[in-house]
């Protein structure tokens, strides 16, 4: 891979990011280029972008950098490299990377999705359809995992919902590498706010759902800078799949129609539901049969384009909760655009599992604990209501808490959530960030209902879930929500070690 001044210098120009160069545009060629500068060697092209100092710049000189990219020039620490000075660093980054490695986003049909909830769940159901259906030439970027190829060293954990552009476009290139044809990938709102996913065109682009989250400082300022950015999604793919029962759906719709054309948009939602525009539908589903293990549910297409699909079928999945099917729904038609059949998509769909998402540990003498990504109101509430209508159970007892610095709405949602469908919470901690767990807690604390909710504080999370299940009867249910199978806290800019939910209720029950 490798990217010579002049091409990179012609980039910027058409898509008028370019200010100036801080001397005249040498001829030199790029054989490395980063935005770390731990990571510089002989050649690099060298990205100044984030909370970037001045330092990294000096850093990256002595290790071997050759120009550098920036809004800004840096005549001290940059002296002596050529400085490309552009409007919007993280614009520039995205379009250099891309070229750097080679566009390898033409050589793979990608799905991608956005939503408040359901992302992952759905990215996993079209990653195992696309399994089945290509053969494992598939490749997958998620919140949890990333999946570059089919050796164990081509998997690793996520460390962003959708990776900062030079890593996407680096993974994609990996991708493409080890002979992936096809990628399947959630694209946050962040991804489009920060510009990581800048010039790229999806095959399919899937909106789930939208609701109020990640409104805050470090994130969308207003719930309508939120929703534009979702959009964004939808704008810039070829073929777009909506969820018709998504609030917003007017301005959603209207989005995908100022850019793609009627032909290439597929509307879907459950079967009976109540829509907020008269809308014709190209997919129903209805639910035929669900339990704690699995749902069994029929697909039946309504317009011609979605007949051609040919997924009228009653497919049954593994992974409980109602609300699930509508992500698989989601999922099949995406996979029906990619060329699956009906018959590789059922057999994928039984064979999923998905890392974090309802997972259930048995104690014979205390509650049935069930672990959970579960991370704002909607999410919360669906899972507390399922388990309500499936389990009849005694007490729900509920282990949460919330991230710091980022999703301050959630806060008020989950006190919320639990007010209506919880007996017991136990407030902890949940990737603090920067800020005191307990005044997190606190700020949940303010919107639960006490005459309804027992409430406990237990900032150690481990204690916390140990806690919750100790005072569990058998006829109760646990409920440990918001970080699945993170093995991480993330606290102080740190990522901290931490033995995951499932491990915790596993070792308690094994002491119990």
């Amino acid at each position: 891979m490798s990217l010579d001044m002049t091409q990179a210098l012609t980039l910027l120009n058409e898509h008028q990011l370019l200010i100036q160069t801080t001397q005249p545009a040498s001829t030199q060629t790029f054989q490395h280029v980063t935005y770390d500068s731990r990571q510089v060697t002989a050649d690099t092209l060298f990205f100044c972008k984030g909370n970037f100092k001045p330092a990294y710049l000096a850093s990256a000189k002595a290790a071997g950098a050759t120009a550098y990219v920036a809004e800004t020039a840096y005549d001290e620490a940059g002296a002596g490299l050529t400085g490309i000075i552009v409007t919007n660093i993280q614009k520039a980054m995205a379009l250099l990377g891309a070229a750097f490695y080679g566009y390898p986003q033409n050589d793979l049909f990608i799905v991608a999705f956005t939503g408040t909830k359901g992302k992952t769940t759905s990215s996993y159901f079209t990653y195992h359809i696309e399994k089945q259906h290509t053969d494992n030439h598939v490749a997958l970027f998620s919140t949890i995992d990333r999946i570059v190829g089919n050796k164990p060293a081509d998997k690793f954990k996520s460390d962003l919902t959708t990776p900062e552009s030079l890593d996407l476009f680096h993974d994609m290139r990996s991708a493409v590498d080890n002979g992936m044809t096809h990628l399947v990938m959630e694209v946050s709102s962040q991804a489009y706010k920060k510009n990581r996913v800048y010039g790229l065109t999806f095959d399919v682009g899937i909106f789930l759902n939208i609701t109020p989250d990640h409104i805050g400082e470090n994130e969308h300022p207003t719930f309508a800078d939120y929703l534009h950015c979702k959009e964004q999604l939808l704008v810039n793919s070829r073929t777009c799949i909506i969820n018709a029962e998504t609030a917003q759906l007017l301005d959603v719709y209207q989005t995908a129609k100022a850019t793609t054309e009627p032909e290439q948009i597929y509307l879907y939602a459950r079967e009976g539901a109540k829509l907020a525009l008269p809308l014709d539908l190209d997919v129903t589903f209805k639910n035929v049969n669900e339990d704690l293990h699995q749902s069994d549910f029929a697909v039946t297409a309504l317009s011609d384009k979605a007949k051609a699909l040919a997924l009228d079928e009653t497919y049954e999945l593994h992974v409980p909760g109602d609300y699930n099917e509508s992500n698989a729904v989601s999922a099949i038609m995406a996979g029906a655009l990619s060329g699956a059949k009906s018959t590789e998509i059922k057999q994928a769909l039984v064979d999923v599992h998905v890392p974090g998402r309802m997972e259930m540990v048995t104690s014979p003498d205390h509650g049935t604990i069930y672990i959970d990504y579960a991370h704002n109101y909607a999410s919360l509430k669906a899972l507390l209501q399922f388990l309500h209508q499936q389990t009849h159970a005694g007490k729900v007892i509920v282990v949460i808490g919330s991230t710091g610095n980022k999703g301050v709405s959630r806060r008020e949602g989950f006190g919320k959530a639990l007010s209506e469908e919880a007996d017991v919470a136990i407030l902890t901690t949940d990737d603090p960030g920067y800020e005191d767990p307990k005044v997190i807690a606190d700020a949940i604390d303010a919107h639960i209902d006490h005459e309804r909710v027992t409430v406990q504080f237990v900032m150690d999370r481990q204690t916390a879930i140990e806690t919750a299940i100790n005072m569990s009867t058998p006829d109760d249910i646990v409920v440990l929500a918001g970080k699945g199978e993170d093995a991480y806290q993330k606290v102080n800019g740190v990522n901290t070690p931490y033995p995951t939910d499932v491990t915790i209720a596993k070792n308690a029950v094994k002491e119990l």
